[in-house]
């Protein structure tokens, strides 16, 4: 394992919650060149409000800019981030269907930036930016950078989405136990009928299972559980 592999690993590896793993995502960020960073994850439930946070460092008054125009809604870097995972650098012809946004952006000194998007196997979503307002992003150090880059939003979504996802989702408050784990695990993998009392032990146990652990999903996709937002 190469130095700069390890000192990545770092970011996930270290003490603390989420605002902790965001300050080591933000040194590394700084130690590849960038002034800041933004993490966002975003978690498929409920289905008609998908629910989000953001960690960043960018000014706080673009931040609040940002939030009021809802920016978050036409921003070309997460409408892209949406559909495809690949890499996208700042550019002006990225920003065209945005030339508002982009103008004031810049205003903040946020000029130059990197942005991907990744996907847990649980539908959780994240991206990372990071962004610096000289020397715009040459094809050399993108070809340098390429692979830390993409490292660091892999580690950086790891880490913080392990923190963020459970308060975003309620499942912290509202877990399911080790019986009703099973169940839908059993389920999961096509047991029908009574083939699951069977290694669960009795037809009431697997209701009783089946039951609770349905209404905490049911609660968490119609979003009745509190977010921390």
């Amino acid at each position: 394992m190469k130095s700069w592999q390890a000192d990545l690993l770092n970011v996930a590896e270290g003490p603390g919650g989420a605002a902790a793993i965001f300050e080591r995502v933000l040194a590394a960020a700084r130690g590849l060149g960038f002034d800041h960073c933004v993490y966002g994850v975003r978690i498929p439930l409920p289905l008609s409000a998908p629910r989000s946070v953001v960690l960043s460092n960018y000014p706080a008054a673009w931040q609040r800019r940002y939030h009021e125009a809802g920016y978050i809604e036409t921003d070309p870097t997460v409408l892209h981030a949406r559909r495809s995972q690949d890499p996208l650098v700042w550019s002006e012809a990225v920003f065209d269907t945005a030339p508002v946004m982009w103008d004031e952006a810049q205003s903040f000194g946020l000029r130059h930036g990197w942005a991907k998007s990744t996907l847990n196997s649980n539908g959780v979503s994240g991206m990372l930016t990071v962004a610096r307002s000289h020397e715009a992003l040459g094809a050399d150090e993108l070809a340098r950078q390429d692979l830390k880059l993409r490292w660091l939003v892999s580690i950086s979504h790891q880490a913080l989405s392990r923190e963020l996802a459970p308060e975003l989702t309620g499942l912290n408050r509202h877990t399911l136990t080790e019986r009703e784990v099973d169940v839908l695990r059993l389920i999961g993998k096509g047991y029908k009928g009574m083939l699951p009392c069977f290694f669960l032990g009795s037809f009431s146990t697997l209701l009783r299972s089946m039951r609770r652990a349905w209404i905490t999903f049911r609660r968490v996709s119609e979003g009745r559980i509190t977010s921390s937002m």
